[in-house]
């Protein structure tokens, strides 16, 4: 096997099992940098900063104020040499991410020397392979789902079990369940100083390919599944658990008029910073035939009880 002290090397590794770059998901792409790389080596930053090395790869921290604004690390080839830079006071969990999402990035050129044929992913693209490039290795896709469906698809209990933010794991939940069920799922937060301004700052869904009517149209609905932005409702499950700083669930859910539907199941959760204090809230919604998938969250939680909602969350 040749040696994978150099990235041109693990790029044609993914050629040669793939056929061609784009021919790898970005998962199957993180599939092999763990094999090849980590085996059983837990991944952390030690573990991280020796992989660097072996690719002769540098890896740099910098004070905030000298990193480009906005910007949680990047890197660069000097004098021939492969540099990646991050943010020296950043999350421990957020330097392993942004070492990861640097590699990614740095290996895109490289594919586009050794496969011609290959059109490189441009800037935005890139940037978003390399997300969920990062992702995919610090959450591998099956073991994730698996611990999903463990706690009951609990953002805040994955995220403590992982070492990981809230943002990460409700997007990679929305990834590893795509095709396997209808899922809904929405991050609130507020980053105002009165504390008042409440917000979708993330949200994720999948649909169920598996059994195609056992799903509802996110994109549809005029608006009832809050998108980024989106101001919390008042009245809204979300907003009670706002309030009183305690989990609420709905146990139906219904978006017709005159018709008993089979409705939607939902659970909001609050992060406590302090006694009734969230920091965060977490919405999940699945189909009411579906609502035992929660049952862990639930019983952790023991959520107050709504027993019905008509055409809003």
């Amino acid at each position: 096997m040749k040696s994978f002290s150099d990235l041109r090397f693990f790029c044609e590794h993914i050629v040669n099992k793939y056929g061609s770059p784009d021919s790898a998901s970005e998962d199957e792409k993180a599939d092999e940098f763990r094999d090849v790389y980590l085996h059983n080596l837990p991944l952390n930053l030690k573990t991280l900063n020796a992989v660097a090395a072996a690719c002769g790869i540098k890896l740099n921290s910098l004070d905030g104020e000298k990193l480009p604004q906005n910007l949680r690390g990047y890197h660069d080839v000097f004098e021939g040499k492969r540099n990646i830079y991050y943010k020296k006071n950043d999350t421990l969990s957020g330097i392993e991410n942004t070492i990861l999402h640097e590699f990614r990035e740095m290996i895109e050129p490289v594919f586009t020397e050794i496969y011609p044929d290959y059109e490189s992913l441009r800037t935005i693209a890139v940037h978003l392979a390399a997300n969920r490039f990062a992702t995919a290795v610090l959450l591998p896709k099956e073991s994730f789902r698996a611990k999903a469906y463990e706690t009951g698809l609990d953002v805040i209990a994955l995220s403590k079990y992982y070492y990981k933010s809230c943002s990460q794991v409700l997007l990679r939940m929305g990834e590893v369940l795509h095709g396997k069920l209808f899922f809904y799922g929405a991050l609130y937060e507020n980053s105002n100083h009165d504390k008042t301004d409440w917000r979708v700052t993330y949200w994720t869904g999948s649909c169920n390919e598996e059994c195609p009517e056992a799903n509802v149209n996110i994109y549809s609905l005029d608006g009832f599944f809050p998108r980024r932005g989106h101001q919390v409702t008042s009245e809204s499950l979300a907003d009670m658990a706002i309030k009183t700083g305690k989990t609420h669930l709905v146990e139906h859910i219904t978006l017709v008029d005159g018709t008993e539907d089979n409705g939607l199941f939902a659970i909001a959760q609050p992060l406590l910073l302090a006694p009734n204090k969230p920091g965060k809230v977490t919405l999940i919604t699945l189909l009411k035939e579906e609502a035992q998938k929660l049952k862990p969250q639930i019983e952790k939680t023991d959520p107050v009880i709504i027993n019905s909602f008509h055409k809003h969350l």
